[in-house]
């Protein structure tokens, strides 16, 4: 016997006084760099904490063995383990956010969807999106992981983050020119899906450029 279900679902908003900030991007887009300059700006008139996605927790290291290829894992349970890293480090998130702090982090959900959505190559793109969104507790009606109040996605050109990446020591999996392609475009259809959630900025610019329209879509989002 088949059951059909249908619901519609919002994400889960920011109550807090607190704002959370996430800046998103593939490998070599810069996002750490702006994470740190970005978070210069806000300290002038912000108590502000930086995080990153995965943590530096015990479910985070792992993870970063799994990235790195030192342990083999199914796509599946990676794209969970990415979801309790999550829910541990939300914990703490909720804490700052109702004190008021903002959060500023390197990645949050979005890049676990265009990264899942990559390793499901075997099924359409929206098909295998909407599924990820549901699994990683995006859209739950059991738990729901709180949606960013500011978004900002870098973009640059896989080329672009080949040649950034060559300095790298230890490459991580995702780290190669047909990955990289499939997770720029698994990030278009996220964006196509979700416009009102994240802001895209050029990230091949210069980084002074970059930070300055940063803390100006921050500004304009959330700062009263």
């Amino acid at each position: 016997m088949k059951y059909h279900i249908e619901f519609d679902l919002d994400f889960k908003r920011n109550s807090y006084p607190g704002k959370l900030i996430a800046i998103e991007g593939i490998d070599g887009s810069g996002k750490t760099t702006q994470v740190d300059l970005v978070t210069h700006e806000l300290l002038k008139n912000h108590k502000v904490y930086v995080t990153k996605n995965p943590t530096d927790g015990i479910i985070g290291k792992f993870i970063r063995q799994v990235l790195s290829g030192e342990i083999e894992l199914p796509s599946v349970s990676f794209q969970y383990l990415f979801s309790a890293d999550r829910q541990v480090q939300q914990v703490g998130l909720l804490k700052r956010l109702e004190k008021g702090e903002y959060i500023i982090t390197d990645r949050y959900f979005w890049s676990a969807l265009a990264y899942g959505i990559v390793d499901r190559i075997e099924e359409e793109q929206e098909k295998a999106g909407k599924q990820i969104l549901i699994a990683q507790g995006l859209l739950s009606h059991y738990h729901q992981f709180m949606i960013p109040d500011v978004t900002v996605y870098l973009d640059i050109s896989v080329e672009t983050a080949m040649n950034r990446l060559q300095g790298v020591k230890q490459k991580e999996i995702y780290e190669e020119k047909g990955k990289l392609t499939s997770i720029r475009q698994a990030y278009e259809w996220i964006k196509h899906e979700f416009p009102d959630e994240i802001t895209t900025i050029d990230g091949q610019r210069n980084m002074e450029d970059i930070t300055n329209d940063i803390v100006g879509i921050i500004k304009k989002k959330v700062d009263k």
